[in-house]
């Protein structure tokens, strides 16, 4: 009995019905025979199969058992388009073969991906409707280079990793195949068989840019962006700033936890957009920066271990949600910096760790691929398509969803190898040093390609250590980072304001300290998250004294900051003096609003925040030694302490004296750089603040009588636990 060339052999057919061929697409779908066309399909649970053409034509397939079967088209070319006609007990269903169609990726998206120089991978890699040789479905794709079988399992083909295995490509390690008919929203992962034959857990996809709604895990199908854009006079704008020049005024905020709704739910993006947007703005700040929302499983992570870098989570909408939130932020002047973790990841089984059966997107070595403070996985930096993975999504913010920037989060356990590791734990670089190569040309690249692309860009680091460069141009030997945030002066002026006044004058160097290194780095002043959890208390909380005292305290620190160099954030709730610590659980304590001291304190930051931007003295040089000068330096014993800022030469300048005792300084005399009237703008201790009404009068008056250096000096009342703005006006007449 002679064979029939045709006839699919026995072990091609085992493998495909068993999930395990790798090379599906050199089995199914329509090849070129002796006979015409051979048509072979995997149809599980049909009794009938037949390829139905265009024309009407009707080619039935014999099955060869459990599913799979196959048949013969005289007289039509291979690529026909046909679809399956599937019957059995139950009824008759028919759908497009998806391994009839052709690959949508090419030679230029290998080529480019190995080389880590593949710009436009997100558009390429993920899952995308689209319409592929005439017909609409979803494109798949995924890096997955050894894996022996990837497919896609998800609703649509009953989570079967058997029907949907994907093509590789050879040269890249490239995964894809079309499905026709897959519906926006649908959900789905990946299944892979490791090299070794092994079923791995499903994993969520990389590139994925919806997701699932935890505790749930699975990507979701995206639609194509429906939103319309009205934010470029904004951009156009931004375009043309300096951002260190700018008034810089941030308001951190975790969106699940400034407001909930009713039943503690989350809000939308756009119950946000219509309360958090009007309140920032009302509050005088320039930028909202929003902690991680990019997909993560665990709320208490607060998103700094994400799974979907690609995806805004989906605990308040969906991606076009997240668009509308920044036009309407963009649409009130407002800009919006996202919290970026590229640092490290979760290890969760549906996420990257060992994502094709052996370590891929992080290092192999646990010296280098595990942090062992955070139990995650850290990137493989190195590899370029881990890189790309990373840059690429960088840019993916900034062109989807119009943000201003991404603050880096741990950027000090990306330069250095020992990064909390004891000796024996870490490998050296290739010259036996301990800084990390590869994460420093990583995030030079990446800050190069976003200043490239998106001029008056923000890219901020947190970084916590003493590291050259941070903010200082690649070109120059530096990082490329447009800020940093100032870490060492975080801390030093916390420790002092959180100690009773009686004992400043011996730490009087933690408020003086910071201006030595003030211009070093282009610095951010941060009052951030990490500061009110974990047992640290509220902002309030940390001040010592009853609550007259605790809020007067906060008042004057806020005041020096806001007139010390370097650009502002500060966590929300904080601007309003919340009392307990902050959870992500639950909403800020909004109720205290109704009590002044709470009010007073909130209208305060408005108050400094309007300040900051009028007068290009607070702002205009934040990053430049020139746009300070200490007034009053060494006085420990009274806990005062003055200096002026300075802008450009046609730029008032502006005084500012703080006394952190409890003790009023009447007729304390400073040195100012120039005679005649200085108006006060600001007195933390006036009613409107809740403070006792210790103020100047509306203004001073400076005499040519040299002080302390300064060619004029006057005498100002200090208030107790208070700061006092002084603004030059020469031209205007002194008081009768």
């Amino acid at each position: 009995m002679s064979q029939n060339p045709d006839r699919t052999p026995d072990a091609d057919v085992e493998a495909i019905v068993a999930g395990r061929h790798p090379n599906p697409f050199a089995v199914l779908g329509p090849h070129a025979s002796a006979q015409g066309v051979a048509i072979r399909a995997f149809a599980p649970g049909a009794l009938k199969l037949a390829a139905v053409y265009a024309d009407g034509a009707r080619v039935a397939l014999a099955p060869r058992g459990d599913g799979f079967f196959e048949g013969a088209a005289a007289n039509k070319p291979v690529f026909a388009a046909y679809r399956l006609d599937a019957e059995n007990e139950g009824g008759r269903w028919d759908w497009d073969d998806p391994y009839r169609f052709g690959p949508i990726l090419g030679e230029i998206d290998d080529h480019l991906l190995v080389e880590g120089a593949h710009h436009e991978l997100y558009r390429r890699l993920g899952a995308h409707r689209l319409t592929h040789e005439g017909v609409e479905g979803v494109h798949f794709s995924v890096w997955a280079p050894d894996a022996s079988r990837v497919s896609v399992v998800g609703d649509f083909n009953l989570w079967d990793g058997r029907r949907a295995c994907m093509r590789k490509r050879i040269d890249s390690g490239l995964w894809e195949i079309f499905l026709p008919g897959v519906p926006e929203g649908a959900f789905y992962k990946y299944e892979i068989l490791s090299a070794a034959g092994e079923i791995m857990p499903l994993k969520a996809d990389p590139f994925g840019q919806q997701a699932q709604m935890r505790p749930s895990t699975a990507s979701a199908v995206a639609g194509a962006p429906a939103f319309q854009w009205t934010d470029a006079d904004y951009l156009a704008a931004r375009a043309q700033c300096d951002p260190r020049r700018a008034p810089l005024s941030i308001y951190e905020v975790h969106l699940g936890s400034w407001r909930r709704g009713e039943d503690n739910r989350f809000l939308t993006y756009d119950e946000l957009a219509d309360s958090l947007i009007p309140y920032v703005v009302e509050q005088g700040f320039t930028h909202l920066e929003l902690l991680p929302i990019s997909e993560h499983p665990l709320d208490a992570s607060w998103g700094y271990q994400p799974i979907g870098l690609y995806a805004p989570t989906s605990r308040f909408g969906d991606p076009d949600g997240f668009r509308r939130f920044v036009d309407r932020a963009h649409a009130q002047g407002l800009g919006v910096i996202l919290d970026w973790v590229p640092a490290h990841f979760p290890t969760d089984e549906h996420g990257l760790a060992w994502f094709d059966g052996k370590p891929l997107y992080e290092n192999a070595d646990p010296r280098r691929g595990f942090h062992p403070d955070w139990n995650t996985a850290i990137y493989d930096f190195g590899r370029r398509e881990v890189a790309n993975f990373l840059a690429v999504n960088a840019l993916y913010w900034f062109e989807q969803f119009h943000i201003d920037g991404l603050r880096v989060d741990a950027v000090a356990s990306m330069l250095y190898l020992d990064y909390s590791r004891n000796e024996g734990e870490w490998t050296p670089n290739q010259y036996g040093g301990k800084e990390n190569l590869e994460a420093i040309a990583f995030l030079q690249s990446v800050n190069r390609l976003v200043y490239e692309r998106y001029p008056g860009a923000l890219m901020i680091a947190e970084e916590s250590t003493s590291w050259p460069g941070v903010s200082q141009p690649v070109h120059a030997g530096g990082l490329g980072f447009g800020f940093k945030w100032n870490m060492g002066w975080m801390n030093d002026t916390l420790r002092y304001v959180a100690q009773d006044p009686i004992y400043r004058r011996w730490s009087h160097d933690k408020l003086t300290f910071g201006l030595l290194y003030a211009f070093a780095e282009n610095f951010i002043l941060p009052i951030s998250h990490d500061e009110v959890v974990h047992g640290k208390g509220s902002l309030i909380g940390k001040m010592p004294g009853d609550e007259w005292r605790r809020f007067a305290n906060a008042r004057a620190y806020y005041a020096f900051m806001w007139a010390h160099p370097g650009k502002k954030l500060l966590f929300m709730g904080q601007d309003f003096g919340q009392i307990s610590e902050w959870s992500e659980d639950r909403s800020l304590e909004w109720h205290l609003l109704q009590f002044w001291p709470h009010a007073g304190l909130s209208r305060l930051v408005r108050d400094l925040n309007t300040l900051y931007r009028a007068y290009p003295a607070l702002h205009a040089r934040d990053c430049e030694a020139e746009g300070f000068q200490w007034l009053v330096v060494d006085d420990s014993e009274t806990s005062v302490f003055a200096w002026q800022r300075r802008g450009g030469p046609d730029d008032p300048p502006v005084a500012v004296v703080v006394n952190f005792t409890p003790v009023p300084r009447p007729d304390y005399r400073i040195g100012l750089p120039a005679p005649g009237r200085w108006r006060e703008i600001l007195n933390t201790d006036a009613d409107v603040y809740g403070g006792g009404g210790l103020g100047n009068l509306g203004a001073v008056e400076a005499t040519a009588e040299p002080y302390d250096g300064q060619p004029a000096s006057a005498r100002v009342m200090a208030p107790p636990l208070g700061a006092v703005y002084l603004v030059h006006e020469p031209d205007v007449q002194p008081r009768s």
